[in-house]
């Protein structure tokens, strides 16, 4: 072992050790996030398998209703701060305008409380025509100023993670907004439900958990904030760059809603709510598949603006390759084993599910191309060209939405899946369009060749297991098996196949984590 480190030692030159400052940063970082989520998924599936089986599909649905006008309402009743949050404080706060910062966090609580507070308040009144007229679901109505107060809440909640992330406190905020998030709403649900609350049971944990997590996180918040701009009874006018910063995100909010919400909202005019409940479970599925990307992105972000500041493009586009391909790497297994397994995964939410495995088929392509081009979006928006980025949404989110309208009352709930995984992959193939032209950057090099093979063995092996896991009745057991099996035939034909520096740099950084990650469990045990 010393030998080679002796012998390999000159070879490292100025860049390979920039190289692997930044991949040790990111990959440092990306693995809280990632870790986090996995436990929140994981958790989280195992919770909506027991939703499922005990309100149903048409429960359920209405429930996707509900969190359609929650996500509606949130994109107004954020006002593009929550973005602000993670941009401008630590700016304030590390040269010393406290002042300003004081001012940024006033502004923002109150006018989050006011316009969130009036929007409360309007969706309370006007349950009536939301739930009768335009969904067609009476029974939603006496549920809205539930889901009135987890909207309210749940800005407040947002502003405050990302607060959190602006002071590079990832750990706390994945612990307490998705970790503590998931298991206290599970925990309250589960005791109410079984008292016999049914579905009002379930949202009113959400407003339970939503209240302790917004003081958890607003208490973490406060303690991370200077002193002198923890006042808000002393307010300066509010920095004038908030406001511009804010117009833009708030088009990005709107978009974002375009692409995640309108789907559901043209379903639940069209359908019934136990189709709108069969496709929000199916695409709650194919949201969890890019988890490589979204892991990469918590911390790939902040390293774009950094080096693109510096003018250090050659470097930057070496990061944008290497991560690309392993994330694109990480995510094909995943995605051969939510398709050929789609009818199996989607009976593990019962019976009435089954009918989603097209949902999980289509939005599966969709994702790849998402994954297959990495972090393009966060490229644009972070060396200055997120006008591009708004165009390219706002465009796309169009197409999209008229596809949804043209295909959903035609093709019904595989009509909308067609019409979000088009609005994928069209934005991301644009999207790297632009970078390429603006920025110079492109992620395809010669190295993707070795992908191939590995990727047509996943493929295969998933195909070979589903015949031999056919006789296992127990659909859950069968799809985790056949995960954990193609995952070993993936990385084991990626070793045959042989690793480049950077490939070997990146693998040793991840096994690094793993190898951390369980000594801490076993000496936690101990």
């Amino acid at each position: 072992m010393n030998e080679f480190a002796v012998r390999e030692a000159p070879e490292v030159t100025e860049q390979d050790g920039k190289f692997r400052t930044q991949m040790g940063t990111i990959s440092r970082q990306s693995g809280v996030f990632f870790a986090g989520t996995i436990f929140t998924a994981v958790f989280g599936y195992v919770f909506k398998v027991y939703l499922t089986r005990t309100l149903g599909a048409e429960a359920l649905g209405i429930y996707a209703l509900g969190m359609t006008v929650v996500g509606f309402m949130g994109v107004s009743g954020g006002l593009g701060l929550t973005w602000a949050a993670s941009r401008f404080p630590p700016a304030f706060s590390s040269t010393g305008r406290l002042a300003e910062l004081r001012s940024f966090l006033g502004w923002s609580v109150l006018s989050l409380v006011a316009v969130n507070g009036v929007l409360a308040l309007c969706m309370i009144l006007a349950r009536q025509w939301i739930s009768s007229r335009l969904y067609h679901t009476p029974a939603l109505g006496g549920y809205l100023p539930l889901f009135a107060a987890i909207m309210f809440m749940g800005a407040l909640s947002t502003f405050f993670g990302q607060l959190l992330t602006g002071y590079k406190d990832v750990t706390r905020r994945t612990l307490i907004a998705n970790v503590g998030s998931v298991v206290l709403t599970a925990a309250f649900t589960v005791a109410l439900v079984q008292w016999g609350t049914g579905l009002w049971g379930y949202i009113f944990a959400q407003v339970v958990s939503a209240a302790m997590i917004l003081i958890l996180l607003m208490v973490v918040a406060m303690r991370l904030t200077p002193k002198a701009a923890r006042s808000i009874w002393r307010l300066d006018a509010p920095p004038r760059e908030m406001f511009s910063f804010a117009s833009a995100a708030l088009a990005m909010d709107v978009v974002t809603f375009l692409y995640t919400q309108t789907d559901k909202v043209i379903l639940g005019f069209y359908l019934d709510a136990r189709s709108v409940g069969i496709y929000a479970v199916s695409a709650a599925v194919v949201a969890f598949l890019p988890i490589a990307l979204q892991s990469v992105n918590q911390i790939f972000s902040p390293t774009i603006a950094d080096l693109h500041g510096r003018g250090e493009s050659a470097m930057l586009n070496r990061l944008y390759q290497i991560l690309t391909k392993w994330i694109l790497g990480f995510t094909i297994p995943l995605a051969a084993v939510v398709i050929i397994f789609s009818r199996a995964l989607m009976r593990v939410f019962g019976h009435d599910f089954e009918g989603g495995w097209a949902i999980l088929v289509i939005g599966a392509v969709g994702q790849l191309v998402n994954c297959g081009v990495g972090s393009v979006g966060y490229l644009l928006l972070m060396s200055g060209n997120e006008k591009r980025l708004v165009r390219i949404q706002v465009v796309m989110g169009v197409i999209t939405v008229g596809s949804c309208l043209w295909l959903a009352p035609r093709w019904g709930i595989a009509g909308a899946a067609v019409a979000a995984a088009l609005g994928n992959a069209g934005t991301n193939a644009w999207c790297l369009y632009e970078v390429k032209q603006r920025l110079g950057l492109y992620p395809y090099n010669r190295g993707y060749a070795k992908l191939l093979l590995p990727a047509l063995t996943a493929v295969v092996a998933t195909f070979g297991l589903r015949i031999a896991l056919r006789p296992i009745r127990q659909d859950i057991l069968a799809v985790v098996l056949a995960t954990v099996g193609v995952y070993a035939m993936f990385l084991g034909t990626v070793l045959l196949m042989g690793l480049d520096a950077d490939d070997r740099f990146v693998a040793a950084a991840a096994w690094g984590r793993v190898r951390g990650f369980f000594a801490s469990a076993q000496a936690g045990a101990v």
